[in-house]
């Protein structure tokens, strides 16, 4: 199913959409099933069914909470909130919602979406001792950024652990597990991975250095306890001042392709393209109007699982607000239809006490070849007026990565049997029994920073011990 990923772009019968927007999944399943039974379906259809009964099985899933629910969790958060507040959120899309059965039902995490984004919002809840105070400035971060600028380049050591651990409700489940846990890539920024060790090394089989979705595989079952893999590795963070007189008008042509279903030059996106750039030649300065438009147009938002997202860098376009991975996908979209090469970069986020999974993107000019581009952390920085950070999060990025995938939809260099949760991307990484997919719910992934080296700014941090 993993190479019928391209068949997202076959639309879907009207009866369906209908029943899929009414939230009515049964209707939907048996007229689904009914015209993948049929001999006179396309073959292309079909393929776009079968995509389309995964991605039915998961929506509900993530939407368990009715308005009544979610406005009294509201309330016990930030107090006096009327209904009138709430309605008014759900009509300048700031509550991600679906119906089922023409009821209205909210996305699990859509309240964690208003506090990260609304500021007032986070204040009321804080101020109530509801919430933990969020929105301040990192100063390791800041004090990072200064010492890439002044230095030049930072040479960074990182030592890693991740861990996956298996929900011990799923007793009686088949055996054994199969599971992945992503591992750094080398190539780009990143060089000499060791891996240090992991949880069943009699199973282990991992990935070549430089795959594109680099992950080591493990046998095992739940009574063995949690799988983990620790490993190291050297990064390179080298600060870039490209001007734009010295860009070559000569520029390549890898990476300027379409990738369906995402990735794809639709008059919509084209239109955009050419609203955003006019009739500006220069591949950096083209590059750096895309990512002003999109850190300052696309609003950051939590996203469901992408699977469930026919064309994302679209969905972002149209509904102005995404999540760093869905930012990335527009930005390199944008900049292929521009002609300027871009590719993705994706893994972990790992500045001392702040951990977590992270996408952003990378861009080619001649003659600086790849830059970095982060939308969502330059998005960040718009909204908190730090334009230093805005500024640096185009061309650069900070050294706290571990890129683990260097392509967006690619598989596994050994591919699952099922359907991936994530079919486009590893960071939280995948399990499978000999029945199928182990639910996400089921399993939980913990990546930690044991050390860094190579970084004055975390070493002259006194809450930092490695």
């Amino acid at each position: 199913m993993f190479d019928d990923l391209h068949y997202l772009a076959v639309p879907l019968p009207e009866d369906i959409i209908k029943a899929k927007a009414f939230g009515d999944f049964d209707l939907a399943r048996k007229l689904i099933l009914a015209r993948i039974r049929n001999d006179l379906t396309p073959l292309a259809l079909k393929k776009r069914l079968e995509l389309e009964l995964h991605i039915q099985s998961m929506i509900p899933d993530e939407y368990p909470l009715t308005e009544a629910e979610a406005l009294e969790e509201l309330r016990a958060d930030v107090g006096d909130f009327s209904d009138q507040d709430w309605q008014t959120l759900v009509e300048n899309d700031r509550v991600d919602w679906i119906y089922k059965r023409g009821v209205r039902y909210i996305k699990d995490d859509a309240l964690s979406n208003l506090y990260k984004t609304d500021a007032a919002l986070a204040k009321r809840a804080f101020l109530r001792g509801k919430r933990d105070q969020d929105g301040s400035p990192s100063v390791i971060l800041d004090d990072t950024i200064a010492e890439m600028k002044a230095k030049g380049v930072l040479h960074c050591h990182f030592h890693v652990r991740s861990e996956m651990t298996v929900d011990h409700a799923s007793d009686g489940i088949a055996q054994p597990l199969r599971v992945w846990l992503p591992i750094p890539c080398q190539y780009a920024q990143v060089s000499s991975v060791n891996i240090l060790k992991v949880s069943h090394p009699q199973t282990a089989r991992i990935s070549a250095p430089a795959h594109p979705q680099r992950a080591v595989m493990m046998d095992g079952t739940t009574e063995d306890g949690s799988f983990f893999v620790e490993y190291e590795y050297d990064l390179e963070a080298r600060y870039m001042a490209p001007e734009s007189d010295r860009v070559s008008c000569q520029q390549p042509s890898i990476f300027t392709d379409e990738r369906p279903p995402h990735i794809r030059f639709t008059p919509a996106l084209k239109a955009l393209a050419a609203q955003i750039v006019g009739q500006e030649t220069n591949s950096l300065v083209k590059a750096r109007m895309i990512y002003e438009y999109i850190t300052h147009h696309i609003r950051y938002s939590y996203m469901r699982p992408y699977i469930t997202i026919p064309m994302i860098p679209e969905y972002a376009a149209v509904n102005q607000k995404g999540d760093c991975g869905v930012q990335a996908l527009l930005f390199i979209t944008l900049c292929r239809i521009c002609g300027i090469p871009a590719r993705w970069q994706s893994g972990v986020y790992l500045e001392p006490g702040d951990v977590g999974i992270h996408d952003w993107a990378q861009f080619y000019v001649a003659p600086y070849g790849w830059l970095f581009c982060d939308c969502s952390f330059g998005g960040s920085a718009v909204r908190r007026g730090l334009r230093e950070r805005e500024v640096f999060y185009f061309c650069n990025i900070d050294p706290f990565r571990m890129p683990a995938n260097a392509e967006f939809q690619h598989d596994f260099e050994l591919p699952p049997r099922y359907m991936r949760y994530d079919p486009y991307d590893n960071q939280l990484g995948e399990a499978e029994t000999p029945d199928g997919p182990l639910l996400r719910s089921r399993r939980r992934i913990r990546h930690t920073l044991i050390s860094v080296s190579g970084i004055d700014a975390v070493r002259e941090r006194p809450e930092y011990q490695p």
